[in-house]
């Protein structure tokens, strides 16, 4: 079994940066290898007005945590398109072609927390400590306790952690 740990520093307007650990999935090393992608290409293309907005995102990416968060929450015409596409490697072509960044610095659509981009991320926490720096779609979701679903890439990671602890 082999582990790497990867940080990803995000930066939004009016927030202060942020270092989130990130813990690759067994076995994502060899799928890279193999020439595959693990967590690429998730929340993509959400909660988009108009006509022609957030279409042909995260595509034909290999490596890890690539073309996730692209082209959500745009209002008009021919906004957020062709984002986060082609990339090797690790973290690249993540958040682009968003609409502005919420009070919070969540960019895409139906986020929670803080610092998430992409869409679905971030809800129904307990503490304002979890659910925050994910990247994708439904990503630390439903988690009680603290520190619970932060910093994840991809799409259904960190859910439903810390649930039914009693604390004095």
């Amino acid at each position: 079994m082999r582990a790497i740990v990867i940080s990803v520093i995000a930066l939004w307007a009016g927030s202060a940066a942020m270092a989130v650990p990130l813990k690759l999935p067994d076995g994502a090393l060899d799928q890279i290898a193999a020439g595959l992608s693990v967590g690429s290409g998730n929340g993509n293309g959400n909660g988009n007005t108009g006509a022609l907005n957030g279409n042909g995102n995260g595509n034909g990416n290999t490596g890890v945590g690539n073309g996730n968060g692209n082209g959500n929450g745009n209002v008009g015409t021919v906004n957020g398109n062709t984002n986060g596409n082609g990339n090797i490697g690790t973290g690249n072509g993540n958040g682009n072609g968003n609409g502005l960044p919420d009070a919070n610095g969540n960019m895409g659509y139906a986020n929670g927390g803080s610092n998430n981009i992409g869409a679905f991320n971030g809800q129904g926490n307990t503490s304002p400590t979890s659910g925050n720096g994910n990247i994708g779609a439904f990503n630390g979701n439903i988690n009680g306790g603290l520190y619970n679903g932060n910093g994840n890439i991809g799409s259904f990671n960190g859910n439903a952690n810390g649930n039914g602890n009693s604390h004095p």
